[in-house]
């Protein structure tokens, strides 16, 4: 008798759970996923925008650290981008020789060893310096599915592990020419710097069929006034004072993620214009004693 209870029971208790469970899958609620809005992109600078100081020194300083050159050597590209950053000298003869001295020490080094090293330094040196509340912003856009690219003066294949870092859509970078994965001392076009930038975009957007006037940019710097000016919302992230001062006056956005500090006081160095090729000469420093070496 007890055991035919027991199964009565059982049986019972297997409806009702059979019976609750319907019930709770009836009554649930799926949250709804982002519908893919292949119209609208966001844009977000690297330097002092996305992360704390610049890409391109942190990865200077992974080198460093590596033996491949010397502390001097740092110091030295250091106050170069502390010169250009504080007296704003984009002199275009400047920026030339810089360019030249840059491709003349990267001519023979290996693209594999540049992504290698970068996806080492960003996971040593960089991980740790991007801005939370900028990372925050760029997530809300995936989340919206819109996609997300970085563009920067960096070296493309230091913005792209930045970008894969951060599960982001991609990168527009400074391009170096490349033979057999050997870079050639050429640049494909120009520095991706100031106006550059906004062609860029631009030519992406006919790519992708993006709607610029839905789209959004996010920087820290005037120099990217012709990029954030192309899109519909622009937001300055961390501005310096003469990008602040446009952003009131144009009703732009304002997001300041630099916690007690002011704005001449963050992270020295802060790469602009030939600050970036100034790392990249550091860098190509460094392969290029590392192949000597071998």
């Amino acid at each position: 008798m007890r055991r035919l209870i027991r199964r009565r029971d059982d049986a019972e208790t297997a409806e009702h759970a059979e019976m609750a469970g319907d019930v709770a899958a009836a009554a649930a609620v799926a949250m709804p996923m982002a519908d893919p809005d292949p119209a609208a992109a966001a844009f977000f600078d690297v330097d002092n925008t996305m992360m704390r100081g610049a890409s391109i020194y942190h990865f200077a300083r992974g080198l460093a650290s590596r033996g491949l050159f010397t502390t001097k050597d740092l110091l030295k590209f250091a106050l170069g981008q502390a010169v250009f950053r504080v007296r704003g000298d984009e002199n275009p003869e400047h920026i030339a020789q810089a360019r030249e001295t840059a491709l003349a020490f990267v001519a023979g080094s290996r693209v594999e060893d540049i992504v290698r090293l970068g996806e080492e330094i960003f996971d040593e040196a960089m991980a740790d310096r991007i801005w939370p509340g900028t990372r925050a912003l760029a997530q809300g856009h995936l989340d919206a599915g819109q996609r997300v690219w970085l563009v920067t003066a960096t070296p493309v294949e230091l913005a792209r592990v930045i970008a894969q870092r951060l599960g982001l859509t991609g990168a527009l970078g400074t391009v170096s020419e490349t033979v057999d994965g050997v870079y050639t001392g050429r640049l494909v076009g120009d520095l991706l710097h100031g106006p550059a930038k906004a062609e860029a975009v631009r030519a992406l957007a006919r790519r992708e069929g993006l709607d610029l006037s839905r789209c959004f940019a996010y920087s820290d710097s005037a120099n990217d006034l012709p990029l954030l000016s192309l899109v519909g919302h622009a937001v300055a992230i961390n501005p310096d004072a003469e990008l602040r001062d446009y952003a009131r006056e144009s009703k732009w956005d304002v997001k300041d993620f630099r916690t007690g500090r002011k704005a001449t006081m963050i992270a020295l160095p802060i790469a602009a214009g030939a600050g970036a090729v100034a790392g990249g000469v550091a860098a190509a420093i460094a392969l290029r004693r590392l192949y000597r070496s071998r």
